[in-house]
């Protein structure tokens, strides 16, 4: 079985558990939110398989570098992240709602992967300046950081729905969380996630340097990914220091996933290093 096949196979996998989280949400049922998790579970747990077995087909071609360097791998360790994170907040949380929104990303980040036809799963060997050992660190810390701000996106679309429907008093695992909950969850992935973003600018400004002899360039990618950075921490000043919470809080996480699905795909179309071709 190559990583290609897993991977389809995976995202089949995804788009079930969002099928049994919806359904537990809708129809209030314990069966299909316990099946959702263990199946959620499945799903990263193939999603890991295949990056590990994409790395060791890289090495059995002689190009031996991490599978990060292109669109495909992005996406694919981008769903992956999203659903390991979000096992974590179902641990702590019990909550069955959260997932129909994070699993059904992970479904469709891995679908956008093995099924669009401008997107290549095919192994290439890297281009020099990708041939570092930030290569990891970069990439990793980002995309841990997008996959914490897209389940705060979620969060929020569900805090929106809360506020609309007040009217159901006993909360279970299979309704949506109180707003308190939702607010302060909200705002501890967009720490995550801010966290480590700057991670990743810091890192991927190092391997600049040592790849082209400079930190900064205002490449397209490096712009926006500043643009983002800095619309995060006006999110985290508004939360910390003028105490917003609530609607306006929520509003500010959805316009912040905006640019950060720019920062990854719309600079793409733009010319720049590090476009995804």
């Amino acid at each position: 079985m190559n990583s290609s096949f897993l991977l389809s196979v995976t995202t089949f996998v995804y788009g079930f558990s969002a099928v049994l989280y919806i359904s537990s949400w809708i129809f209030k049922k314990r069966l299909p939110g316990m099946l959702a998790t263990w199946v959620l579970l499945l799903g990263a747990t193939a999603n890991a398989a295949g990056i590990i077995l994409r790395w060791k087909e890289s090495y059995r071609l002689g190009y031996g570098h991490a599978p990060l360097s292109n669109m495909y791998e992005s996406l694919v360790f981008f769903s992956c992240s999203i659903a390991f994170i979000y096992l974590v907040i179902e641990r702590k949380y019990k909550n069955h709602v959260i997932g129909a929104v994070a699993s059904l990303f992970s479904f469709l980040v891995l679908a956008y992967a093995s099924l669009s036809p401008n997107v290549s799963d095919s192994i290439q060997p890297l281009i020099p300046a990708l041939k570092s050992n930030w290569l990891i660190a970069h990439v990793v810390s980002c995309f841990l950081g997008y996959a914490g701000f897209a389940i705060a996106f979620g969060v929020s679309i569900l805090f929106l729905f809360q506020q609309k429907d007040k009217g159901e008093k006993r909360q279970t695992a299979f309704s949506i969380p109180p707003s308190n909950i939702l607010d302060d969850l909200t705002y501890k992935m967009v720490s995550f996630g801010f966290f480590f973003l700057s991670i990743g600018i810091i890192t991927g400004a190092v391997w600049a340097n040592s790849a082209w002899g400079r930190y900064w360039g205002w490449d397209p990618k490096e712009t926006w990914s500043l643009i983002t950075w800095f619309f995060y921490a006006t999110f985290l000043h508004a939360r910390l220091m003028r105490r917003w919470h609530g609607k306006r809080i929520a509003y500010l996480s959805i316009l912040g996933f905006a640019a950060v699905i720019f920062t990854y795909l719309g600079v793409n179309y733009l010319p720049g290093l590090h476009s995804y071709g």
